[in-house]
């Protein structure tokens, strides 16, 4: 779905809705789902959000453990770009050594409402979809 006003956005390199030379452009997202795909888009915010379902608050290295796989630098920039998006709290307690915490607002914990349908359905298909890689990969039909 093209963006409007900041093209090619990414997950990594978000745009701030202002056009070439930091002038105010048009709308940068063309739909709703355009929107929700841009916050939640990649293989790990999702993941992230599902840690933190329920208002549970998690420090860094509780998350990263709930989360098998991603790497820290990872965590941190999606961490960091949710921050930015609204839809996690990070909260620094003044305390040595640091103690750092990550929570959903309430812009996150609908979103992760909004994304329980998507876990269903991934739990009622999953066996289809892994059967169907497989049968891509040996090159035979599903």
């Amino acid at each position: 779905m093209p963006k409007h006003g900041t093209e090619g956005n990414s997950e990594s390199g978000k745009g701030n809705g202002k056009g070439e030379g930091g002038k105010e452009g048009k709308e940068l997202y063309v739909c709703g789902l355009d929107a929700a795909v841009d916050v939640v888009g990649g293989k790990w915010k999702p993941m992230i959000l599902w840690a933190l379902y329920a208002g549970r608050t998690l420090r860094f290295g509780e998350l990263r453990r709930h989360i098998t796989g991603i790497s820290e630098k990872v965590l941190i920039q999606q961490l960091r770009e949710l921050e930015s998006d609204g839809i996690v709290h990070r909260e620094v307690y003044r305390e040595v050594p640091p103690k750092v915490e990550y929570s959903l607002t309430a812009l996150g914990l609908s979103l992760n409402e909004a994304l329980i349908p998507l876990g269903v359905w991934g739990d009622e298909h999953m066996e289809q979809l892994v059967a169907n890689r497989e049968c891509k990969k040996e090159g035979t039909a599903a």
